[in-house]
């Protein structure tokens, strides 16, 4: 045998021996199971997805969990969808596959999926947080999880400092000045820019179309639709031909790395969600959300997440507020939720600022006299609705 044949032996062994370490599998591929039945389109669709995602990576094993077919993969028979689904619960808890794939599965409050679309603007990859279950019944509340749903699944995915952009929906300015003062906390969130000449990590249209963002938050319902329209806006909606699906189940102290496809999802992304799969895997995304919500937590997640639930509403006064005698507004102030606007002009008139509330091209607007707009985004820091950087118009 030649040096040269030794050295290549020896550095196979090496690579084999980091890829392992890396995975924390020796001795066997990455296992990534996937329930068969349930697919508008036929087990056939679902079989086809999972035989292109083996081949294409020698270093994935798929196994199919449903009835007995013709496939050279390996199999675990399954008759019902319900059955499917226990046998895939069981195959996780014991360790004998890593991560599995599935349609039409309930997850508990507080575990929501995040998706990965291919954005068609620039045909950049973007992680949508989130697009199934709840994180929680509260709006709000619900969308800053998301968002940390997304960095936790976009780290697991080999990206050390996503950037993170807020989609302009109800509730966005809550979500970010919740986010922000995590970050201000020591949770530092690498908050992304606008296209748009304003600029923000308010995300538009123009935003999500180019994936600007590695992670959208968004609400799941928003969120889903989204991923839907995504998948398959080339096909017409019966058929999902694009993107990685609706992804893997996030929540804090939730382990069963399980992704969640449509039943309209076709090959291509019946493939893309299993390979999407195993790299959270091989990205040990179990031991990732531990640490982030170890680091979430020591910021004061929780707490905030209790300031934005309680139920008294920030500068809501029981007495009539009669509003100051009406004048001029040409001033305006943005970055206030559309949700507390007309609360902020009643702080603002018990303040003896009169006030209107508009909407602008970028949002709601909060109008006062342009010779009170500082006194008044003093007086809105104060109470909360806005931070204290600059949001005149």
């Amino acid at each position: 045998m030649t040096d040269n044949n030794v050295k290549n032996m020896v550095g196979k062994v090496f690579n084999d021996i980091a890829d392992a370490l890396e995975t924390g599998q020796f001795g066997r591929k990455i296992r990534v199971g996937i329930t068969t039945l349930g697919s508008e389109h036929g087990v056939e669709n679902v079989v086809k997805g999972a035989e292109i995602a083996q081949e294409r990576d020698s270093n994935i094993e798929v196994v199919l969990i449903g009835p007995k077919v013709d496939s050279s993969l390996t199999q675990v028979v399954a008759k019902t969808e319900d059955e499917g689904y226990k046998k895939m619960e069981e195959l996780l808890d014991n360790n004998e596959i890593d991560s599995a794939v599935t349609m039409h599965y309930s997850f508990p409050i507080g575990v929501s999926t995040v998706g990965r679309v291919i954005t068609p603007g620039k045909g950049k990859e973007m992680f949508i947080a989130t697009t199934t279950g709840t994180s929680s019944p509260h709006r709000v509340e619900a969308m800053v999880m998301n968002g940390i749903y997304g960095i936790i699944t976009a780290k697991s995915m080999g990206i050390d400092n996503p950037t993170v952009g807020i989609l302009n929906v109800d509730g966005a300015i809550q979500v970010e000045r919740a986010l922000k003062e995590l970050d201000k906390n020591g949770y530092k969130i690498n908050f992304t820019e606008s296209l748009r000449a304003d600029g923000g990590c308010v995300m538009r249209g123009n935003d999500l179309l180019s994936g600007v963002p590695d992670v959208m938050i968004t609400d799941t319902l928003t969120g889903n639709i989204l991923i839907k329209m995504f998948s398959s806006y080339t096909t017409g909606g019966n058929y999902e031909s694009l993107g990685y699906g609706y992804g893997p189940g996030i929540g804090e102290g939730y382990e069963r790395t399980i992704l969640i496809l449509s039943r309209a999802s076709g090959v291509p992304v019946v493939a893309n969600a299993i390979s999407y799969g195993a790299s959270l895997s091989k990205g040990n995304i179990n031991e990732v959300a531990k640490e982030e919500f170890k680091k979430v937590n020591s910021a004061g997640f929780k707490e905030i997440l209790e300031g934005i639930t309680k139920d008294s509403k920030k500068g809501t006064v029981e007495e009539e507020i009669i509003p100051p005698e009406k004048e001029t507004v040409t001033g305006t102030i943005s970055g206030i939720d559309i949700m507390e606007l007309e609360d902020a002009v009643r702080v603002l008139w018990k303040n003896g600022i009169y006030a209107e509330s508009g909407m602008g091209c970028t949002g709601p607007v909060l109008m006062v006299n342009e010779g009170k707009v500082e006194n008044a985004i003093s007086i809105l820091a104060k109470e909360g609705y806005i931070s204290n950087e600059s949001n005149i118009c």
